[in-house]
This record gives C-alpha cells, structure tokens and sequence, in this order.
C-alpha cells in the first residue's frame, strides 16, 4: 500500500492540549508543538506568551491520507477546542490561543473552508465560528520540553485539568469502538 502524507497545521489554544490528541490518532505518523502565524523568525515560548510575536501555539501535522482524511482531522480539530471563542481558549487568553487552520495549498483551504461552512450551517455551535483560515507560513519547533508534554507530564496541574479531559473526550469519541 502507497502511502499518501500530507501535512497540515493547526492552532486551538494550548498545543498540548493538540498534541497530546493527535499522538493518539491513527494515520498521524508525526505530530511536533510548535509557532506559526508570527513576524519574528525563530521565536521562543517566553516571546510568544506575550502576544507581541503574533505566533499561534500550534501542531504541524504529518499524516496518513489514505488512512485519515482531512476531514476526520478537521472533525477532532473542532470537537476538542471551542472554534468560538477569539483569541482565547477557557482561561488561556492572547492571540497566541487563536483558533487558526494553516493551510498548505489552495485544496486544502477550500476543504477547511467548505467543513466550516458546514458546520455554521449545521448550526453545529450556539456562537459564530472564528477560526482564522491562513495560507502557510513558517513553522518554528517549540521547545523539546512542548513536544509530547502531556504523556511526560500527566501529574502537572494543567495537564490533569486542561489537557486530559479534552484527550478523553478524544477517546470517548473517536477511539476504538466509538
């Protein structure tokens, strides 16, 4: 069997809250906590926490696409963070939370675009969607501390109230026999 990767680039609040979901998703062959979206080249966690660099936390992924589809991807994407809310996600506010979808090329915005378009018209949430849908831009690997920091952390505080109650939704929802 061929395999078909492809690559996209996703921002909802926390990236560990992403990257701890997506490790766990069949045909998702890499998942790597990183910045996008920002002016400064080779931005560090400290830089952007203050908002003044621009970046979104994010997860670039690299996946599968005879085995997952963008649409599955996308689906997760918006059951696991709240696409609502600007430039917050719970009590994480800055742009740096921004709900945003990178997209490689001009196929893949038209799909985030048309998935999205479904969702309002599905009336899928009470408020207006605000996911920013952007044309590719730099990425820059966060820290080696970000990368999988939930399955490495699971006793820090905000991984017990943040991040996993969103990785069991993931479960509940879309894991095995779900």
């Amino acid at each position: 069997k061929i395999m078909k990767e492809a690559q996209l680039i996703l921002g909802g609040g926390c990236f560990w809250c992403l990257d701890a979901v997506y490790r766990e998703v069949p045909g998702v062959l890499e998942c790597t906590s990183g910045y996008a979206g920002g002016a400064r080249p080779n931005p560090n966690y400290e830089q952007i926490c203050t908002g003044a660099t621009g970046h979104a936390e994010v997860v670039k992924l690299r996946f599968d696409a005879e085995q997952i589809s963008l649409e599955r991807l996308l689906e997760i994407f918006f059951t696991i963070h709240d696409p609502t809310t600007l430039n917050r996600q719970g009590a994480d506010t800055g742009t740096q939370y921004r709900s945003v979808v990178f997209c490689g090329d001009a196929e893949q915005r038209a799909a985030v675009t048309a998935f999205i378009a479904d969702l309002t018209q599905a009336r899928v949430f009470d408020d207006a969607i605000v996911t920013e849908i952007s044309d590719a831009v730099p990425f820059f690997d966060a820290e080696e501390y970000h990368q999988d920091y939930f399955r490495r952390n699971p006793g820090q505080g905000y991984c017990r109230m943040v991040v996993s109650p969103k990785v069991a939704k993931y479960r509940k929802l879309f894991g095995p026999g779900a």
